[in-house]
């Protein structure tokens, strides 16, 4: 005879949440190992139908047409790199005219703040000193962990191609191994998972190289029109760094602005690089991400911003850039798990236009006893009726 024991809701809310606990603190732990992974995991995703070409149509073997695949995508990012650092060079031959334009740059701030604020430059320079003096200390104290932080970051782009080499190339057998895990009659669901993981991820990964593209465009755009050199570089460099959320267009944004200097110490050029970077990010936000990256991801801004901090403190720059497609793939399993389907609910954006939670009064019907006293039935049905809402969507 076959019994069903129902566990109350506080119970499964503790599961729940005890799980999560325990999955951050692995993630934490091991992140070291599982960063390059899920990376590459990523990367093996976004390569997968050229992978599929290779082999299908051109009838590659599928170790051949994974290391193609492999070898191309790994030549296109040393490509970029490569004119980067070209371009950097170039930047790099101009220092001593930058470091003349920030002094008289500095110059400037000094007196503007002497003239309005009444503190002396002899003030400031004191207060700039003792800023110095500290950051060369703290500076010897994390010179070492710098330098751990440089060589990881070496070792995590040596194993990412290898990751994704290794992933595209025993595909099946991991889907094999998922399918030994759960029951037959559950394949058809993990199947099911497992397409719209697949489709999620590329969408999303596609959709972030498409908005880089017109960040780069209209950031060279822009520094063009106002006469900032190397503009094409400082393009490219901005749309790629606006792939990391909220940090990314800061520290892009300062690299413009010393890079500007090579020219004038002018303020208005600075301005404008400013104003350049101000005008993309109201288009990138407005415009780009809801038509191309809120379309492939059904992720709400509340739990998108959650997620971001929550995966930058548990690992940093990488963390931030994977919490999206993370998020997305969880919201996937969620919706098609019956008991955590609330929680796909709740991460997803379909905000519903009205809702509406009514209170009815309980059905009494009271029977006189012999002995005076009052015997209230109510049903369960008598105090609520089913919650109404229709979706935006």
């Amino acid at each position: 005879m076959n019994t069903s024991i129902k566990i109350p809701f506080y119970v499964r809310l503790t599961f729940s949440l005890v799980s999560l606990i325990a999955i951050t603190y692995i993630f934490y732990m091991g992140k070291s190992v599982l960063i390059p992974i899920l990376l590459a995991f990523l990367f093996a995703v976004l390569l997968l139908p050229m992978t599929h070409f290779f082999n299908s149509k051109l009838r590659f073997p599928h170790a051949l047409a994974v290391s193609i695949t492999v070898i191309l995508f790994v030549s296109l990012i040393i490509g970029i790199l490569a004119f980067i650092s070209y371009q950097i060079s170039d930047i790099a031959s101009d220092f001593a005219e930058i470091r003349k334009n920030i002094t008289l740059f500095i110059t400037d701030i000094q007196r503007y703040i002497r003239t309005n604020f009444h503190v002396s430059i002899w003030e400031q320079r004191k207060y700039l000193e003792d800023v110095t003096q500290d950051s060369v200390k703290k500076g010897k104290e994390t010179i070492g962990t710098t330098l751990m932080s440089v060589t990881d970051t070496l070792l995590d782009i040596t194993l990412i191609p290898i990751y994704t080499f290794l992933i595209l190339l025993y595909r099946t057998h991991f889907i094999l191994f998922l399918t030994k895990l759960f029951r037959k009659e559950h394949h058809p669901k993990l199947r099911e998972i497992l397409t719209q993981i697949k489709g999620s991820v590329q969408s999303y990964i596609s959709g972030l190289i498409i908005e880089m593209i017109f960040v780069s465009i209209l950031t060279s755009l822009g520094l063009y029109i106002i006469g900032v050199p190397y503009f094409i570089l400082l393009g490219i460099i901005t749309g790629i760094l606006n792939l990391i959320p909220y940090v990314g267009i800061l520290i892009a944004g300062i690299l413009t602005i010393l890079s500007s200097l090579t020219g004038t110490p002018d303020l208005s050029i600075i301005l404008g690089v400013i104003g350049v970077n101000v005008i993309v990010q109201i288009i990138d936000n407005n415009i780009l991400v809801p038509v191309i990256i809120n379309t492939k991801v059904q992720i709400n801004a509340f739990v998108s911003i959650i997620g971001i901090i929550v995966g930058g403190g548990i690992a940093g720059i990488a963390g931030m850039f994977l919490a999206i497609p993370i998020l997305a793939i969880l919201k996937i399993v969620f919706d098609k798990i019956e008991s955590l389907e609330p929680w796909g609910y709740l991460m997803g954006d379909n905000l519903p236009k009205t809702f509406i939670w009514k209170n009815k009064k309980p059905t009494v019907s009271e029977k006189r006893l012999k002995t005076g006293e009052v015997q209230i039935t109510t049903s369960a049905d008598d105090f609520t009726e089913p919650i109404t809402e229709s979706s935006t969507n």
